[in-house]
């Protein structure tokens, strides 16, 4: 077992791999103490865990923070549920049909390189303060390279399978419906665990501007009165529940694709 651990693409148990993931987040928390606890840091840029623990335990006490998470989380899926909607179907399109990346591909490869921040004072012209204002930077910052990343998986899709299918009499329709989508599917699945993944990035950004409620909204606002404590717990409350959302979209891949024993994944 130990000799494989270094050897590239080997197998390693999955008590060895659990460990592993356990012993960075350990060695994370230690040189935060460290730095915090010493005095290296200034307490003010840098709060202990002890420091955050206490502050965490006393907004969970008084019981707003649970609305903060709740608004946030429905901001985060209904931009990015949006985003998903359109783009793997779009997606599946531009991967499988040539005209179809040569019109779209262009455009969405230009577009995403612009920062969703930037479009932020136009989606309040275009929208407004309310939440669609808030769920449109997500789905910006989201939907085109999602909708790329979905036309790469299907891309990949061995032509095998398709002039099989074509010699078995197979019509279009069925091309798609029966070997491009079946056989893109596990890939589409990852690229939308990925992508959650940059939703809740661009959370902060989008609470930024017009709110006034969310675990965005509580951040910059702990800011501007140097609660660099309420910053930590705001912080490590997102990354908590990207982290649940992340081991959803794994369960989803382990028991829909078993077959595929993806490692890892």
């Amino acid at each position: 077992m130990w000799k494989n651990i270094f050897a590239p693409k080997k197998e390693i148990s999955k008590g060895l791999y659990s460990s592993a993931g356990l012993l960075a987040f350990i060695l994370f928390v230690l040189t935060w103490s460290l730095l915090s606890y010493s005095g290296i840091v200034n307490p003010l840029f840098l709060p202990s865990p002890g420091k955050v623990i206490n502050t965490a335990i006393s907004l969970f006490s008084q019981g707003d923070i649970f609305k903060d998470i709740g608004i946030s989380f429905t901001r985060v899926a209904l931009g990015f549920l949006l985003a998903a909607i359109i783009g793997v179907p779009l997606g599946i399109l531009m991967g499988t049909l040539r005209i179809m990346e040569g019109f779209l591909e262009p455009l969405m490869g230009f577009i995403r390189y612009m920062p969703a921040s930037a479009f932020i004072p136009l989606f309040i012209l275009w929208i407004g303060l309310d939440e669609g204002e808030k769920m449109s930077v997500i789905f910006f910052g989201t939907f085109f390279q999602l909708t790329l990343m979905v036309m790469d998986v299907t891309k990949n899709v061995q032509n095998e399978l398709i002039e099989v299918s074509y010699t078995l009499g197979a019509s279009k329709a069925k091309i798609f419906s029966k070997v491009i989508l079946p056989a893109s599917l596990p890939g589409i699945v990852d690229t939308l665990r990925i992508t959650f993944g940059w939703a809740w990035t661009y959370l902060v950004v989008a609470e930024i501007v017009g709110a006034s409620s969310g675990l965005g909204y509580m951040i910059m606002q702990s800011s501007r009165f140097l609660r660099s404590d309420k910053i930590f717990v705001g912080i490590i409350i997102i990354g908590l529940l990207g982290l649940v959302t992340d081991i959803i979209f794994k369960f989803i891949y382990r028991a829909s694709f078993s077959w595929m024993r993806k490692e890892g994944v």
